[in-house]
C-alpha cells in the first residue's frame, strides 16, 4: 500500500537515506531526474530548517513519490514479491511506476509538469472528517466536494480556501472531528479540472504499458484493466477525481485473505486497514515499514528492520494467497490523501 497527499511529514524516511543502499539509490534516481530542482528538494528534505516546507507542492509531490517508490523497491529487494499493488492518490502513481505502466523518466516529466501547472490553481486544501460521505452531504457546495472516501467514517473534503474554512467551522460547531491535511492544493476536486487537457496531451506522448503486476485502482475500486493502463484520459483526470480507497480496500479484502504492507510514511493506510473487519478478525494482517511520524533516524531504521523480520519470518502471514489470476510467492498487497 502506498500513501498519498497528506501522509507527508518533515524528514519522512530520511533516516534511511545513506543507510539503506537500495532506498538511497531509488530516491537519487527519482530526484536526479529533476535536475537542480531535485537537488533543492533533497536538501530541504534532509535539512533541520528547510528553505521550503513540505506543504509546498514543489516539495511534497516529488518527495512523497520518491519515498513511496523507494520503499517499494526496498521491500522488493528483500525477496518479497507483491501479489498486487494498491495506492492512494500519489501512491497510485508510484504503484503504476513500480508495476511498469510508466517509465521513471516519463513519470517524473508528468509529475513535475503537474506541480508547475498547479501553481495556477486557486489556494485551497483538504479536510479529513470523522464522518461518512452521506453524513457530510449537507456541508458540500461552493466548490467543496468529497475528495476521498477512506473508510466508512473517514472522509476527506476538498475545495477552495475560504469555503473549506467555513465548512471546517461549521463541522466544529456541530461537534464533528475534523483536521486539515498538509496540502495547499485542493486535490481531487473540480478546482484541478482546467489542468486535465494539458496533462492528457503530455501523457499522450508518453510510452504506457500494461502492468506486469496487478494494480488495484482506488479511482475505480477494481483491478486496473489493460485498456485503462494505456489510456491518457484515465491518468489525466486522477488529480481531480475522488479517491475511493475504502471501497477498494473492501474489494481487496473480500477477494481473499491478505498481508497488507504499507510502503510509505505516516502509517495512514495501515491505520485504516487495521480498522477493517477482515484485519480485526485475524483473517488478514498489516505491516508498517516506517514510523507514524518523524522520530529520528534510528526510528526509521528500527521500523524497517522490524518489518523485514516480520515479512521474512512469515510471522504475520495469514495464509498463502495471491491476486485474482496471478500467482505469487508471498501474498503482499503494496498499496493514502
Amino acid at each position: 500500500m502506498f500513501p498519498g497527499t497528506g501522509a507527508q511529514h518533515a524528514r519522512m524516511a530520511a533516516g534511511l537515506y545513506g543507510y539503506e543502499p537500495v532506498f538511497t539509490d531509488a530516491v537519487d534516481s527519482v530526484l536526479s531526474r529533476l535536475g537542480p530542482e531535485g537537488c533543492a528538494v533533497r536538501k530541504d528534505w534532509l535539512a533541520d530548517a528547510p528553505a521550503e516546507t513540505l506543504d509546498a507542492d514543489t516539495r511534497s509531490a516529488p518527495l512523497l513519490f520518491a519515498v513511496d517508490y523507494a520503499m517499494g523497491r526496498l521491500v522488493e529487494s528483500w525477496g518479497v514479491r507483491p501479489a498486487a499493488y494498491l495506492g492512494h492518490s500519489m501512491g497510485e502513481f508510484a504503484a503504476a511506476v513500480l508495476a511498469g505502466v510508466f517509465g521513471l523518466d516519463d513519470a517524473m516529466r508528468l509529475l513535475w509538469q503537474r506541480v508547475m501547472m498547479q501553481r495556477t490553481t486557486p489556494a485551497g486544501g483538504m479536510l479529513a472528517v470523522a464522518a461518512s460521505e452521506q453524513e457530510l452531504s449537507g456541508y458540500l457546495g461552493d466548490g467543496v466536494v468529497v475528495g476521498a472516501v477512506n473508510a466508512p467514517r473517514h472522509t476527506v473534503l476538498s475545495g477552495p480556501e475560504e469555503p473549506l474554512r467555513r465548512v471546517a467551522e461549521r463541522l466544529a460547531a456541530d461537534g464533528r472531528t475534523c483536521r486539515r491535511l498538509a496540502s495547499r492544493t485542493p486535490y481531487h476536486s473540480p478546482a484541478l479540472a482546467p489542468l486535465v487537457p494539458e496533462s492528457e496531451a503530455l501523457i499522450g506522448g508518453l510510452r504506457l504499458a500494461r502492468p506486469h503486476t496487478p494494480l488495484y485502482s482506488a479511482y475505480t475500486t477494481r483491478l486496473l484493466s489493460d485498456e485503462e493502463a494505456v489510456s491518457p484520459a484515465f491518468w489525466a483526470v486522477q488529480p481531480m477525481a475522488p479517491v475511493l480507497f475504502g471501497p477498494t480496500l473492501d474489494r481487496v479484502l473480500r477477494e481473499g485473505d491478505r498481508l497488507l504492507v504499507e510502503a510509505g510514511p505516516s502509517q495512514s493506510l495501515a491505520v485504516l486497514a487495521r480498522g477493517h473487519r477482515a484485519v480485526r478478525s485475524g483473517r488478514s494482517a498489516v505491516v508498517s515499514t516506517l514510523p507514524p511520524r518523524a522520530m529520528g533516524p534510528g526510528a526509521d531504521r528500527r521500523s524497517v528492520r522490524a518489518a523485514r523480520g516480520e515479512l521474512l519470518a512469515g510471522t504475520c502471514r495469514p495464509q498463502e494467497i495471491s491476486a485474482p489470476g496471478h500467482s505469487g510467492r508471498l501474498p503482499v498487497d503494496l498499496p493514502v490523501s
